[in-house]
């Protein structure tokens, strides 16, 4: 009985074919967009996790100032000072490394080709605290460090557009008016969670760009890397205090500078876009209760439509439960037909948006299931009001419709 009824509704809704179309719409677009806005959202929150994890597990960021900015209308906090960065590394248990960071803008230049990039100075340390492969090359030596030779480590960036992507390590090139030996290249890392690319860059010893582009020995940032055995909070309250004393802060005075765990802005970002995932994904699932709405008020029609049709096959002996089944199973098959186009139509739009948005492309079987068990799910419950409808007509009645 049901692979019968099954047939005779795919026959009434082929006899109707557009109108069938058209009822569905609202479970397509509402699977469509639910599917693609919780798999996109999954894949912009793995993105940014990737990218903080790029700054390296247990690390602490310190930046003068009161948050990113300075933090109200006062003047400008001091910037640290290398002393600052010895005695966090030698007062402060728990810390690995500690990689100070200096950085401007400059043209870089090779043979004709010019690019304006962000060049940063640094010590060894950050390869310990931040982890970066070289792709080619070597870093710097202690010795090139401590006398702040213009070696200097490239982007991938850098590299394809002043070297047009062939070998750049043994070149020769100029940052401003200083020549510069390249000495590496870093692997790509891609687009910054915040923006912004991250392998634009040109990384120098410290002592080079304070020397030669700055002019000061002042640092804006440092990285603390901290052991897996310490606790970072604890690490954390250990260089505030030892940075409120060096920089004469005392009583209820605020902090003129800021320390950022990165697993804490970590989990910030991902609550964040985990959040907003679900409210897009929320506002999305409307139009599956909209579409559902639909197939009842069709299905509605369609009884009105076969009164005849029903009351005849009431009086040649068909039961009540046949009549509402088959109407059931009509409603059914829209919603499932309508999920399954969702389903295509979303995958096309992840397809197409993924390398506009650079993030990975993912497939989640469950989104898709659970999307798929819920437009046939409003089959059912949409469509069983019109079937009960059309299995109560009275077949004497039915047959005088006109």
């Amino acid at each position: 009985m049901f692979g019968t009824t099954f047939i005779l509704a795919l026959r009434s809704i082929r006899r109707h074919l557009l109108r069938s179309f058209l009822t569905t719409l609202g479970i397509v677009i509402g699977v469509a967009a639910v599917v693609a806005m919780v798999t996109l959202g999954k894949a912009t929150t793995s993105a940014v996790q990737q990218q903080i994890a790029a700054l390296g597990t247990n690390v602490l960021q310190i930046r003068p100032g009161q948050g990113f900015g300075r933090g109200g209308g006062g003047p400008r906090p001091p910037d640290f000072k290398p002393e600052d960065v010895t005695a966090i590394q030698q007062q402060v248990a728990g810390v690995t490394a500690v990689a100070p960071q200096a950085s401007t803008t400059a043209t870089a230049i090779y043979e004709g080709a010019n690019w304006s990039t962000t060049v940063q100075g640094t010590t060894n340390a950050i390869f310990t605290v931040q982890p970066w492969p070289l792709a080619q090359g070597r870093t710097w030596t202690p010795a090139e460090e401590q006398a702040g030779k213009a070696v200097c480590i490239i982007g991938n960036t850098v590299r394809q557009n002043l070297f047009r992507g062939g070998t750049a390590v043994g070149r020769r090139m100029r940052i401003g008016d200083i020549s510069c030996d390249v000495i590496g290249v870093l692997t790509a890392r891609g687009q910054a969670g915040f923006g912004g690319d991250q392998d634009d860059t040109v990384v120098m010893p410290i002592k080079a760009v304070q020397r030669r582009f700055t002019g000061s020995r002042d640092i804006r940032l440092m990285m603390v890397g901290v052991d897996q055995a310490y606790s970072t909070a604890a690490v954390q309250a250990a260089i505030s205090d030892l940075l409120r004393e060096r920089r004469n802060i005392t009583g209820t005075k605020q902090d003129d500078f800021n320390i950022f765990d990165t697993k804490q802005i970590s989990d910030t970002l991902t609550g964040t876009t985990t959040l907003l995932t679900r409210i897009v994904a929320a506002v999305a699932a409307i139009s599956l209760v909209v579409g559902g709405i639909g197939i009842m008020n069709i299905m509605l029609v369609s009884v009105t439509e076969r009164t005849r049709e029903i009351g005849i096959r009431l009086a040649i002996g068909a039961v009540a439960q046949e009549v509402l089944l088959q109407f059931l199973v009509e409603a059914v098959v829209l919603s499932m037909l309508g999920g399954l186009i969702g389903l295509v139509l979303a995958q096309l739009v992840i397809a197409a948006a993924t390398p506009l948005m650079q993030v990975p492309w993912t497939f989640d079987p469950t989104i898709n299931m659970i999307a798929f068990g819920i437009a046939a799910a409003i089959g059912v419950v949409f469509g069983y009001f019109p079937a009960r409808r059309a299995a109560g007509l009275n077949p004497i009645d039915a047959l005088r419709h006109e």
